[in-house]
């Protein structure tokens, strides 16, 4: 088996929950096929990386930052023995509305066993004596940005040594130290904190494990929410219609229980910031803006996009973006891909993110 036994969701073991884990560094590289979150993207193919403008956040035009990537690939499949799906988010939080999913991208890769990249062992399970560079990336000559570690089309006028994906991160980076570097000086640990970046952690993985006491709770919790009297409603008749107060109980009704069976079947493990189940269904934090099947548009190949996984609020937690006043924020990310993982060869493709905010009302 390819890459790390942790960081490899499975889609025949039900639903597979991820958590953070402290950073391995040497753990991260393309060459380890790592699930991770925040720094650098690893890229699988290490080739035709999507564009600067495909990554543009499509509400403010921004370069958008690598948020996390899954190693999830495809049993019996050769063609997606190694498969990683990218998610890239805006860094701007004013681009965070309700339930509008225009900042975030969605990209597909795959590769199968033999390839030009990767070794057609697994990868070694020691610590490799080389240097902190990916040996993979170095190889293969691609150009990263120094800021997002996305495709570098661009380079430094001066030392033509740096590369970068835009103007603006061209900017970042000569104000956080280059314009010294180019001149020579040497540069300062402060210098090259990089802001850009979200903390970079290793994203490890195991099975959903439900007890029967917890089916047991969630099963009476449902029952108790339709069995609730729609007419003890909240609001009071001040001239509305019984119709008009019937259907805003029974919207209530369902949002409610919609964020309590999420609170529910969280609470066992409430350190999730991801569950994967390739097929199946995900958990909802509200009755709103739920996508139907016919809001999930068609891989352009001509199959249907199916679930795979989905993003946990508690990710937040762990992304240092809290802000006093507006701040990146979701209540969840669900990410639809091509049920028959189709071959673009190296290409990455993209895929369908929705994202689904908890309801104004919900103390989350």
């Amino acid at each position: 088996m390819a890459g790390n036994e942790a960081d490899t969701v499975r889609p025949e073991e039900g639903v597979v929950l991820g958590f953070v884990e402290e950073v391995v560094p040497w753990r991260l590289r393309s060459s380890q096929f790592p699930s991770k979150v925040g720094g650098r993207p690893a890229w699988l193919a290490l080739c035709a990386l999507p564009s600067p403008a495909e990554l543009r956040c499509d509400k403010c035009g921004q370069p958008s930052a690598f948020l996390l990537q899954v190693y999830a690939p495809i049993a019996n499949q050769e063609r997606a023995f190694h498969r990683t799906l990218f998610v890239f988010c805006c860094r701007s939080p004013s681009c965070y509305s309700h339930n509008d999913s225009r900042c975030f991208k969605v990209f597909r890769n795959q590769l199968p066993r033999r390839n030009e990249f990767y070794s057609y062992e697994p990868p070694p399970e020691e610590e490799p004596v080389e240097s902190e560079a990916d040996p993979a990336v170095l190889k293969s000559g691609l150009k990263l940005c120094r800021v997002c570690g996305c495709s570098g089309p661009k380079s430094c006028s001066r030392c033509y040594s740096a590369a970068y994906c835009s103007k603006e991160h061209q900017t970042i980076d000569w104000k956080a130290g280059h314009k010294n570097e180019c001149a020579g000086k040497e540069m300062s640990g402060a210098a090259q904190f990089n802001k850009f970046l979200f903390s970079e952690f290793e994203l490890d993985t195991e099975p959903e494990d439900l007890s029967a006491e917890d089916d047991k709770q969630s099963g009476a919790l449902e029952q108790t929410h339709e069995h609730k009297d729609l007419n003890s409603s909240p609001f009071q008749s001040d001239g509305l219609e019984e119709k008009e107060l019937e259907d805003a109980a029974l919207h209530e009704t369902k949002d409610s229980k919609m964020f309590q069976k999420f609170k529910q079947r969280t609470a066992p493990e409430p350190h999730q910031v991801l569950r994967y189940c390739r097929g199946g269904c995900p958990l909802l934090v509200s009755a709103e803006h739920i996508p139907s099947k016919k809001m999930v548009p068609d891989c352009p190949c001509g199959a249907k996009r199916i679930f795979e996984f989905q993003v946990m609020p508690q990710l937040l937690n762990h992304l240092n973006v809290d802000s006093p006043t507006a701040s990146i924020d979701w209540g969840t990310l669900l990410v639809y891909s091509c049920e028959d993982s189709c071959d673009q060869g190296n290409k990455y493709w993209p895929e369908f993110i929705w994202k689904q905010d908890f309801p104004e009302d919900a103390a989350h």
